[in-house]
């Protein structure tokens, strides 16, 4: 980059005149002042830094009295030093021991620059150097229960940086970091059974749901079951719809299994549960007077549901929606199963026998789901299925965000650890870390049941 030519007299206007001047003049052009006739000023010698011929040496610091309110600290005045022209520094006393401005009553004000007025120090605040006894404080109110969905944060530690408190908002009061919500990551193990859910990369929440559960039938022999939903994207409020459909069905599978309810009539009953609480969501929606509106429940809160239940050596499965159930056994010798058939677009095409499953599944309205729960359903229609497996073996209950990592019953397979019977909640957690892995696109829920098959009672699949 070029540089404009300073004029040799290094002035821009005329001293005479004020004139403004050219680079290169010598006469100005208004008045013919001689400008070369102008002494140049001497440019003062360079000095960016100051030579300290020896280092300073600090003093101790003054002993402070008993009594004093001085702290053990330096005071400008004490140190001796030079200016940025090496010139000394003037030393000044410092008063440790009272105001240095003539003293102002309590409750006056004192005004420096008149922007502002501030409260003159009250002198009997310091008098005092002997601790004040404190007052009995108030007993502080109970805390009151944390929620099953909104734990109190407020004494949690950052996750980020490690230091700073939780505030109630879910925000650190140290550094700002969001924290993460109990719903991001869940995991649960009972006896028998295993379930983990995660947020995944890509999305800001996690609207799947899991509810599981052991109990016992009324022979004392026992029953355990699992239940997994998926909040659909599209409608509202689908993280409300998937919990409260998961809560809904187990509670119900809970209550008639111990009564001696047949377990695949349990399951169906359970599916209607969870729709009618999903209903329900939308009914609060129509609680503004537009409950004669025919267009009220469109985009209605809405999930998928899947579930099974292990209980006096039968497989039950049901389900509406593309969440599935597999079949792996322990024996990896032996061939897996799916259970389950999507309620999609794709599994729509490959049973009408217009395409084959990979072309099916390879078109983008692959996944668009043909049965939901929710007041928008077209209609309800639970499917169930009863299994009675000759082996042991694992059954595998999960969402689209872990399928679509491991979509065949092999690959599934291939994926569960091979001693998923014996730590189920181990193998949920890697089943889990398989789909971010693969790129944690949608929200993961994976609940496993382990299944044992009783020698004496062993029956054909």
């Amino acid at each position: 980059m070029s540089q404009k030519p300073k004029p040799s007299h290094g002035l821009t206007a005329c001293p005479d005149c004020t004139e403004p001047l050219e680079p290169g003049d010598r006469f100005c052009g208004a008045c013919g002042y001689d400008l070369t006739a102008v002494p140049v000023a001497e440019a003062e010698p360079d000095r960016p830094t100051v030579v300290i011929g020896a280092p300073v040496a600090w003093p101790d610091a003054p002993p402070r009295d008993p009594g004093s309110l001085s702290t053990l600290t330096q005071h400008p005045g004490d140190l001796p030093g030079t200016d940025s022209g090496g010139r000394d520094l003037p030393t000044m006393a410092v008063r440790t021991d009272g105001p240095s401005v003539p003293p102002v009553a309590a409750g006056e004000t004192t005004t420096g620059s008149g922007d502002f007025e501030l409260a003159a120090p009250d002198p009997r605040a310091a008098v005092r150097t002997d601790p004040v006894p404190a007052a009995p404080a108030a007993p502080a109110p109970a805390p009151a229960p944390a929620s099953a969905t909104e734990p109190a944060s407020g004494s949690a530690l950052c996750v980020a940086c490690r230091a700073g408190r939780v505030d109630t908002d879910g925000y650190c009061e140290n550094c700002g970091h969001a924290q993460p919500r109990e719903r991001d990551h869940m995991e649960r193990e009972l006896e028998g059974v295993a379930a983990v859910s995660d947020r995944g990369l890509r999305h800001h929440r996690n609207e799947d749901a899991f509810a599981v559960s052991a109990t016992t039938l009324p022979d004392g022999s026992p029953a355990t079951l699992a239940i997994v939903c998926d909040g659909v994207s599209s409608a509202t409020r689908p993280d409300e719809a998937s919990a409260a459909a998961a809560e809904a069905a187990g509670a119900s599978l809970h209550a008639a299994l111990p009564r001696g309810v047949h377990p695949q009539q349990a399951m169906h009953e359970a599916i209607v549960a969870a729709a009618e609480a999903v209903n329900s969501l939308a009914e609060e929606d129509g609680q503004d007077g537009s409950e004669h509106d025919p267009h009220r429940h469109r985009n209605a809160p809405a999930c998928t549901i899947v579930g099974s239940v292990v209980a006096d050596g039968l497989l039950i499965v049901g389900w509406v929606g593309d969440s599935r159930v597999y079949w792996v056994p322990d024996d990896r010798s032996t061939p897996p199963a799916r259970l389950t058939e999507d309620d999609s677009w794709a599994a729509q095409m490959v049973a009408a026998g217009l395409m084959n499953e990979a072309e099916a599944y390879a078109d983008e309205r692959a996944h668009a789901i043909t049965g939901w729960l929710g007041a928008d359903a077209y209609e309800l229609e639970p499917h169930t299925a009863a299994f009675k497996p000759d082996r042991s073996g694992v059954v595998v209950v999960c969402t689209d965000g872990l399928w679509n990592y491991a979509e065949g019953a092999d690959d599934m397979a291939r994926v569960v650890p091979a001693d998923a019977s014996d730590r189920p909640l181990h193998s949920a957690q890697v089943l889990v870390g398989h789909a971010l892995d693969g790129g944690g696109h949608d929200n993961i829920t994976v609940a496993l049941v382990p299944f044992t098959v009783d020698p004496r009672g062993a029956g054909s699949a």
